[in-house]
């Protein structure tokens, strides 16, 4: 039977960095946290992947695409090398050979959840792009990514800023980046990751340290 982690959409799901379990990846010197999962080895997949220096994975094609961000070192393979804060979308049918160097690679990483039409390749350097004022005093925003109601960007939050109360249409999830992020049902320290389902709610907001956050939405709706 294939794994199953995290699977019912419908439900909110809160991982925090305490709760990390590291699993082996079939290549040495790989690791594996797995945030959501439906499928084995290849699989619709949300994880955190942890490359020692200088370890290398198999070359592979990107059946259903792949989405990343890398959180520390350097991620490389024969296109290029991306430091901390790329983002990186390789649409369906793209190859790669990922080939870490000697500062190792941790990185954010979405598999076989695109759109069969989103066929646009992206690199983005977040550390040079521009920031958008956000909707609210204190909030920054970064777009990444749109494609039919799909939305990525990353938000800044100012020290003791507070978002409106608001309704996530086709779900949202979040990785904390930096600072500490915080809503009604609890805080959220850098490492976490946060899935809200469909129609559901919260009331946002940042204390002292501020916060910056990876923030997908539009993706999850119900009976997904």
């Amino acid at each position: 039977m294939a794994a199953r982690i995290n699977a019912d959409f419908s439900q909110r799901v809160v991982i925090r960095p305490d709760q990390y379990q590291w699993v082996d990846s079939p290549m040495p010197g790989v690791e594996r946290m797995m945030l959501d999962r439906i499928g084995d080895e290849v699989a619709r997949a949300t994880s955190i992947v942890r490359y020692r220096p200088f370890s290398e994975f198999s070359p592979h094609e990107h059946s259903g695409g792949e989405e990343f961000f890398v959180l520390e070192g350097v991620f490389s393979d024969e296109h290029q090398a991306y430091g901390k804060g790329s983002y990186v979308r390789n649409p369906i049918g793209t190859s790669h050979t990922p080939k870490i160097g000697e500062e190792g690679a941790t990185i954010f990483v979405k598999l076989h959840q695109f759109d069969a039409e989103d066929t646009r390749q992206t690199v983005i350097d977040t550390n040079t792009q521009p920031w958008l004022p956000g909707l609210v005093d204190g909030l920054q925003v970064m777009p990444l990514h749109d494609f039919r109601g799909e939305h990525v960007a990353l938000v800044k939050w100012a020290p003791n800023t507070r978002f409106n109360r608001h309704q996530h249409w086709g779900g949202e999830e979040i990785f904390v980046l930096e600072g500490t992020f915080h809503d009604e049902h609890g805080s959220y320290p850098k490492g976490s990751w946060l899935r809200s389902p469909h129609l559901s709610q919260h009331t946002p907001f940042t204390k002292e340290d501020g916060a910056l956050i990876y923030v997908k939405t539009g993706h999850l709706m119900a009976g997904v």
